[in-house]
């Protein structure tokens, strides 16, 4: 275990401690070390472990291939804010209602309770730190878009998670993939009453902390090789929400809406249920990783429920004042030779409906995009560009723009809430004809996972190609399809198998794996 010399190692010292805490309501304490011996999943492994505790694991893979810079392991929030509809609660040391002055528990909606804690608190916003050190780390799920547009209530919630579950980040190990080192951050809630005494006394406590950070996360690691990954089929015991023939007639009734002038698209999806998934939900986030790496790849443990992700597709971006949407549509699966992974790619950018719906898709977020930016400053920056994954390739583009004077990142959620992509066009149409179709509600899928920093920055993904595992083992991944006009039935119903492939196969070999391996094996 190696600290960082050199200036910006450590911070921001007594001094610094107390001169930031006249001007910020969260301080954070840090320190660098070395990182070379150490990674994300050792990390998580050791400082949050058994599945008692909640924590979170964040990683990154761009353009398919390459790990992202950043990677984020959280620990002990300082408090976690859970929605049931338009229901809101807060939990933990941290009294959110006390800072924001009531603004979050009560029946007001999760997205005026982030309103209020995001205007509560701010963070400086320290060059010395990686972008994410404080804020916000959760869900929103897709049922969250009723806070915005009216909509009839939702079909049954057989799941029963939350709506939403953020926490705020208390203490988090922020890997700099580059750099090899690894920013270990205490932040401290700021008591406006404090004096110098006690801010140097809390400046202190907070090291303790971060010596005990330190201490767990460089803890030796009982490690047992295993053999890399396969792909493997899917679990012999998967149910699923709907039948062939009923998401078929789904498809066909959506395709009626169609031909009547109610809509141009609706994204139909359908779930694949595990009664009980029989393995530890961080050992398949371990495969997950290695055979279907993503942008977003997410691991929140709650105590409601546990979150497995692999998204290919941002929701939405806000960093420094620009707003970025990465939509995604058309996809084929991927080639079991480079000759046909070329050919399926040939016919993906030729196919008429593919390129339809995407350019359709693409009009929908510029649309969403201009409700929050300033007149003019809106750029399609990339058009129908091939992205490709483990079991799948799409169909991607991407527009930004900059945020108007007046807007912040709910905003930018309320306008953009769900992504076109998961509903379809015109949106709202779309959503009422998915309650009519669809047999469950949503939950987490559709939603988006990701963090609201207190710097006023947002970065979210879309939650697809994501399971929920709730407290009793059952596991649920959700795939949809866009329907149009000229749809086929038993191709979108296959392209949603296509799409929950990956997870399920990781499933299948986690379990194979479970009785020849230790849990705490490959890093």
């Amino acid at each position: 275990m190696t600290a960082v010399a050199g200036d910006g190692a450590s911070g921001p010292g007594a001094a610094g401690f107390r001169s930031l805490a006249g001007k910020h309501r969260l301080v954070p304490v840090w320190r660098q070390m070395v990182a070379d011996t150490l990674t994300p999943v050792a990390a998580f492994l050791q400082l949050v472990g058994s599945t008692e505790h909640s924590g979170f694991l964040l990683e990154s893979v761009e353009g398919g291939e390459r790990w992202g810079r950043y990677s984020f392991v959280g620990r002990n929030p300082l408090a976690t804010v859970t929605a049931h509809g338009n229901r809101v609660s807060a939990a933990g040391a941290l009294d959110l209602d006390v800072v924001t002055g009531g603004g979050v528990s009560g029946n007001g909606g999760v997205l005026a309770a982030l309103e209020s804690i995001l205007g509560a608190f701010d963070s400086p916003d320290l060059s010395d730190l990686p972008p994410l050190h404080a804020g916000l780390v959760g869900y929103l799920g897709y049922d969250v878009v009723r806070e915005v547009e009216h909509l009839p209530d939702p079909p049954p919630d057989d799941l029963g998670h939350p709506d939403a579950i953020l926490a705020v980040i208390g203490q988090l190990a922020a890997f700099d993939h580059w750099r090899q080192r690894v920013v270990l951050v205490d932040n401290v809630v700021i008591d406006p009453d404090w004096g110098p005494d006690e801010l140097d006394a809390a400046h202190d406590q907070a090291l303790v902390r971060l010596d005990q950070l330190a201490g767990d996360c460089f803890k030796p690691l009982d490690q047992t090789g295993r053999p890399l990954p396969e792909r493997a089929a899917a679990p012999d015991d998967v149910r699923r929400t709907m039948s062939d023939s009923l998401y078929e007639d789904a498809v066909r009734a959506a395709k009626d809406h169609i031909t009547a002038g109610d809509v141009f698209q609706v994204v139909l999806s359908q779930r694949f249920d595990l009664d009980a998934l029989d393995v530890d939900p961080f050992e398949v986030y371990r495969v997950l990783r290695l055979v279907n790496p993503s942008p977003y790849l997410y691991f929140l443990r709650f105590p409601e429920v546990t979150v497995v992700g692999a998204s290919p597709e941002p929701m939405v971006r806000l960093r420094d004042g620009t707003v970025i949407s990465r939509p995604i549509a058309g996809s084929r699966p991927r080639g079991a030779t480079p000759a046909e992974d070329g050919r399926l790619e040939g016919e993906l950018v030729e196919d008429p409906k593919e390129v339809a719906e995407h350019v359709m898709l693409v009009d929908l977020a510029r649309n969403d995009v201009g409700r929050v930016v300033t007149f003019g400053t809106e750029v399609l920056d990339e058009t129908m560009v091939v992205e490709r994954y483990s079991h799948i390739m799409h169909l991607t583009s991407q527009v930004s723009g900059r945020l108007a004077p007046g807007k912040g990142p709910i905003d930018v959620l309320r306008a953009t809430l769900p992504a076109g992509t998961l509903s379809g066009a015109p949106k709202v149409r779309a959503m009422e004809i998915i309650d009519d179709l669809e047999p469950t509600k949503r939950g987490v899928y559709g939603g988006v996972v990701g963090y609201l920093d207190f710097s006023g920055n947002l970065d979210t993904a879309i939650a697809i190609r994501t399971m929920t595992v709730s407290p009793d083992g059952k596991a649920s991944v959700q795939a949809g399809a866009g329907i149009v006009a000229d749809s086929d039935p038993a191709s979108e119903n296959a392209e949603c198998a296509d799409k929950a492939a990956a997870m399920l196969s990781a499933v299948a070999i986690t379990r194979s794996a479970k009785a020849t391996t230790k849990p705490q094996g490959l890093r």
